[in-house]
């Protein structure tokens, strides 16, 4: 009987380690995306938030990140965390790094990979990734 008992802890421990690894889906995202960015970017992501008039250079407009039909997920995510933002026109855009820690999930950037990212931060990534034209 203990045996069961001990096996079927073990099983729902890993049903529940599964159940918070798996990548987030854009209505999480959105939610971070409303909260953090909108006034910016706008409430569809193309740069006409309400605190966008008048910045020079002007807002990204977040639905034409995709190049070629690929959406460069390494490269957003690594400008949303404030890690790498060479090449950008403005420096106006806050850093979220330290906004979105906790828990993480394995997300492939691209190159095969999967990498630990926290959660919230690989949450916006799959909203910005659905807005794409």
């Amino acid at each position: 009987m203990q045996m069961k008992w001990g096996f079927g802890a073990g099983l729902c421990a890993i049903v529940a380690a599964c159940a918070t690894l798996d990548m987030p889906d854009a209505l999480e995202g959105k939610a971070l995306f409303d909260e953090n960015c909108a006034v910016c970017h706008g409430a569809l992501g193309r740069g006409d938030g309400p605190w966008a008039e008048g910045m020079s250079p002007p807002v990204a407009d977040l639905t034409a990140l995709s190049v070629k039909g690929q959406f460069p997920r390494a490269r957003v995510l690594s400008v949303i965390d404030g890690y790498d933002r060479t090449g950008l026109p403005g420096k106006d855009m806050p850093e979220f790094g330290l906004l979105l820690t906790g828990d993480t999930v394995p997300v492939d950037v691209g190159d095969g990979v999967l990498t630990p990212t926290p959660r919230p931060l690989a949450a916006l990534l799959a909203y910005l990734e659905a807005l794409q034209d």
